[in-house]
């Protein structure tokens, strides 16, 4: 979306357009949801941070500044959410590794899906400002700048803490053998 279209629909919700809000949704639920799953690692709660996410930027979008980015603005409250939410757990579940009998024809598929749950399992593992760098680089793809402006850091510090998110990554991966150096 360019920024001018983006900053009509940001006034036309400011006016309480409902049908601007839902074309800003459109746009943004799918990159907003996909952040706050990697945060939390589940579907339900992610689903409810995207949506809780969206509604605060409705009661809030008088106090946007226009001269910001959109995203940055509704990435910050989703993974705001994503936290908070990670807050109201007691403890993450272990996840049970089902069985695969060798031969199987869906082996492979299955064994692919079990690395993805394996590798989220471990990224949840991270501390939460690890994790979410890594999910804003690697699963949404912003830029340090990008970064910088959603976590409201500096670019080098954001450059520092990926650096070291994705050491801690690497030796988490290693230690359960799903990553060899």
């Amino acid at each position: 979306m360019d920024k001018d279209r983006e900053i009509a629909l940001i006034r036309d919700c400011q006016h309480g357009d409902r049908k601007a809000l839902d074309s800003l949704v459109r746009h943004f639920e799918k990159p907003v949801y996909n952040a706050a799953y990697r945060m939390l690692g589940n579907r339900e709660e992610a689903a409810d941070v995207t949506q809780t996410a969206f509604m605060k930027l409705f009661e809030n979008i008088s106090r946007f500044d226009p001269d910001y980015r959109l995203f940055s603005w509704i990435y910050r409250i989703a993974l705001n959410e994503a936290i908070s939410q990670l807050g109201r757990r007691k403890k993450l579940e272990p996840l049970e590794e089902p069985p695969y009998p060798d031969g199987d024809p869906l082996h492979d598929c299955l064994a692919a899906s079990q690395l993805e749950t394996n590798v989220q399992a471990i990224l949840m593992e991270l501390h939460e400002d690890h994790r979410t760098v890594i999910v804003l680089h690697y699963f949404t793809e912003c830029s340090y700048r990008q970064i910088g402006e959603i976590l409201a850091l500096p670019e080098k510090t954001v450059k520092s803490r990926l650096f070291s998110a994705r050491q801690q990554l690497k030796d988490r991966l290693q230690e359960h053998g799903i990553f060899h150096a």
